[in-house]
């Protein structure tokens, strides 16, 4: 069983419950992903404020509807080609916010490493992104990764609850960064295989 595998079946284990809640109820898999986008933002300004701890359960809170928003749609037949647009564009908007939201408490806190890190670990976790749907926008398959969404969300979210955000920012600068190079060298190793040429 590979990483993807385990990971899907980590997040039916999770879901499974409140899907079948949320399936007899009149939320839709759209009012998840923009309550993700709401509770992302006001994570963000937590964080900023100096409030970490209500951060860090405020990002676990709002991964939980990033993965249940997937989830209910498709257990009720409600997915969409905008649906799903709508979630990826949020949760890039929303790592983006909650990122941003730390790096604004160093700035504040005039902690110049910490703005640093936080900047560079915004870059990497959208080229994590990026990367796969560059790839699979040229027929290629790209869901490798060690550390996809899921795990960002859980290590900064650690980090918030425990205060150790500097921590939690060098492990997912190093594990980002290993991820878009490894989904990189997948793609690369899928051209080479199909004698694909690359389109810019």
């Amino acid at each position: 069983m590979n990483l993807s595998h385990i990971r899907k079946d980590a997040a039916c284990y999770i879901t499974s419950p409140l899907v079948k809640v949320l399936s007899k109820s009149k939320v839709t898999p759209n009012i998840l992903t923009l309550g993700n986008l709401g509770l992302s933002i006001i994570a963000a300004y937590v964080i900023a404020t100096g409030k970490l701890l209500v951060g860090g359960i405020l990002v676990l809170v709002s991964g939980l509807f990033d993965i249940l928003d997937g989830a209910l749609a498709r257990s009720t037949g409600q997915g969409t080609n905008f649906g799903a647009v709508l979630d990826s564009t949020v949760d890039r908007i929303a790592e983006a916010a909650t990122l941003g939201g730390v790096l604004f408490w160093y700035l504040f806190q005039d902690n110049n490493l910490g703005v640093a890190l936080s900047f560079a670990v915004a870059v990497g976790s959208l080229l994590v992104s990026y990367v796969r749907a560059r790839a699979e926008g040229i027929g290629q398959q790209c869901q490798v990764g060690w550390f996809t969404r899921a795990e960002r969300v859980v290590v900064l979210a650690i980090g918030l609850i425990l205060n150790q955000i500097l921590i939690a920012l060098c492990l997912l600068l190093v594990f980002v960064f290993l991820t878009v190079f490894q989904r990189m060298a997948h793609v690369r190793k899928q051209a080479k295989t199909r004698g694909a040429k690359w389109v810019s």
